[in-house]
């Protein structure tokens, strides 16, 4: 599964999608890895950006932000791309998604 997350600090999960000027890619599978930082080249004034980060992220399955709009949603929707809310340092972001998406596998119905 390939994450990313929009950071300005490659630290912490602190921006809305539509100002992600950069973007950390990382891979999980039996452990996370960091596989590199994206830049996206974003308007200070303009509005509706989360379609250039959602472009910059079209081999991600997953993409994490502060918030997006809908505009970004039905777009990362059409990309096949999962966008997820939340925030705080990106190793405790990424740990609690990956804790959510195995405790959900292993969920018997």
């Amino acid at each position: 599964m390939r994450l990313a997350v929009v950071s300005s600090d490659g630290e912490n999960v602190d921006l809305h999608l539509g100002k992600g000027r950069s973007v950390y890619v990382y891979d999980y599978g039996d452990e996370l890895t960091f596989v590199e930082k994206r830049d996206v080249e974003i308007s200070e004034d303009a509005k509706h950006q989360g379609g250039k980060v959602i472009k910059a992220c079209e081999d991600c399955d997953v993409l994490i932000a502060v918030q997006f709009g809908f505009k970004s949603k039905v777009k990362a929707d059409d990309a096949g791309i999962k966008l997820v809310m939340d925030e705080g340092p990106i190793d405790e972001v990424l740990s609690r998604y990956i804790d959510h998406v195995n405790f959900m596998k292993n969920i018997k119905i």
